[in-house]
């Protein structure tokens, strides 16, 4: 018999590890070719991990609540066919020779850790620690408190193996009557950062826990507020003959189509083309290194049944025309609701739409969806007087209107490129065809 390793695959390029909520198989049971195995959930999306072969599982390497990087063994599967050592030797040569190293000190670190009465508590903490890292915290007696100030050298400020044997080696060799001047010094320098203030709980007061998918969207949205500077253009837009014309065709377009025509598919195409004459909106930050997207992949934000937030992405929206459009936003829409987007969903986004008039907000100021510069607002549509210029003079009518606010990151677009854009934005919108066919 063979054995086949299940590894956690990739899932888009800012997905680096995941978190094991669920095994839909035990030990023993037998497993059929892309029969899902396992649940897990990542900070944008959760999805059903598939097996590659029909086989039996013989052994599960992680638990529920356990994260798990991309490219790690999460279960062995017995398949028929020849003994497989030479193909699992193989696998091992191909792991980095650090890494194997760092598989035995975990070991012997959990073997040192059995000792310790009261293990560190790491589920409060935001940030990712690999259980190497935690181990050496434990041992070391290093608090999470502590550990949360290490910098990290690894990928998205990580800490890695050298960044806390290097800190624990400085710590280690500084005097007592320094570590004493620095524990004095360091509040002053650190308390607005990393201290809040306590709040004050009653006995009628409901204490809730936030889901892991909050925590991890409230840990996202402070770290854009940190990254970023944030700045905000604001312009209103008549769409009356948007309103009239769709009014006039979404009868017959969803008899035809078997689906919905939203205004949501009209604004995109108007964004998706503004985007092309303004390309320095869709574009990332790297340290002083500006990264210029090739693909127009505009993010939907949408709402959960919960309550939270999902941002699944139209790629290349700028290829679309409106039926597409319609068909991508609906699918797109619909599965968001129904909690059955695939991680390919949420992935590669580069620049984000938001309605926020769809909860009544006439305007609203998004934080951006790092490490995108720029995110859109869209107002929700209102009947308003408003003054109308004809060759015969000026006269007050009723029109639809709305605002659009549009968020941008001041480091990379400055005022008059991220007003330029939105004002091309109204101008598309202002300028539709009311005689248009679909």
């Amino acid at each position: 018999m063979a054995k086949f390793e299940l590894k956690l695959p990739k899932m888009g390029e800012s997905v680096a590890e995941a978190t094991i909520t669920n095994w839909l198989k035990e030990v023993g049971d037998t497993i059929e070719s892309d029969e899902a195995v396992l649940e897990i959930a990542t900070d944008k999306v959760d999805s059903e991990i598939p097996s590659e072969v029909d086989g039996i599982l013989i052994e599960k390497l992680f638990n529920v609540d356990d994260v798990v990087e991309v490219g790690q063994t999460i279960a062995i599967i017995e398949v028929e066919g020849k003994d497989d050592d030479d193909q699992t030797a193989e696998v091992s040569e191909e792991k980095p020779a650090e890494a194997m190293v760092e598989e035995v000190e975990e070991t012997v670190l959990e073997a040192k850790q059995a000792a310790v009465s009261t293990p560190q508590n790491f589920s409060d903490s935001t940030r990712f620690y690999s259980p190497l890292v935690k181990n050496i915290a434990k041992e070391e007696g290093i608090s999470v408190g502590e550990l949360e100030q290490v910098e990290g050298s690894g990928k998205e400020g990580r800490v890695t193996k050298s960044d806390i044997l290097d800190y624990v080696k400085n710590r280690s060799s500084q005097p007592v009557t320094a570590t004493k001047e620095t524990q004095k010094v360091e509040p002053s320098v650190k308390a607005p950062q990393a201290q809040q203030a306590p709040v004050s709980v009653s006995g009628e007061d409901e204490i809730i826990e936030m889901s892991r998918m909050g925590k991890m969207i409230a840990h996202h949205m402070v770290q854009s507020n940190l990254t970023a500077a944030h700045v905000q253009s604001f312009i209103e837009v008549d769409v009356t003959n948007i309103w009239n014309w769709r009014n006039k065709h979404k009868a017959s377009f969803e008899k035809r189509e078997g689906e919905k025509l939203t205004f949501t598919p009209i604004f995109m195409e108007a964004i998706a083309k503004a985007i092309k004459d303004f390309p320095m909106v869709n574009v990332s930050v790297d340290g002083d290194k500006i990264i210029k997207r090739k693909n127009i992949n505009i993010g939907m934000a949408a709402a959960l049944p919960d309550g939270n937030l999902i941002v699944p992405v139209i790629k290349n929206a700028d290829r679309l025309n409106l039926v597409g459009m319609a068909k991508a936003v609906n699918d797109l829409a619909s599965r968001s609701r129904q909690n059955k987007l695939k991680p390919d969903d949420i992935q590669g986004g580069t620049y984000t739409v938001t309605n926020v008039g769809t909860f009544g907000s006439i305007m609203g100021t998004p934080i951006i969806n790092q490490p995108q510069v720029a995110i859109l607002a869209l107002g929700a549509i209102r009947k308003v007087p408003a003054v109308i210029e004809t060759p015969e003079g000026d006269f007050i009518g009723i029109r639809h209107k709305m605002f659009l606010s549009h968020s941008y990151d001041h480091r990379v677009v400055n005022g008059a490129l991220g007003g330029q854009f939105v004002q091309r934005v109204a101008q598309y919108l202002e300028a539709f065809d009311k005689n248009r066919d679909i």
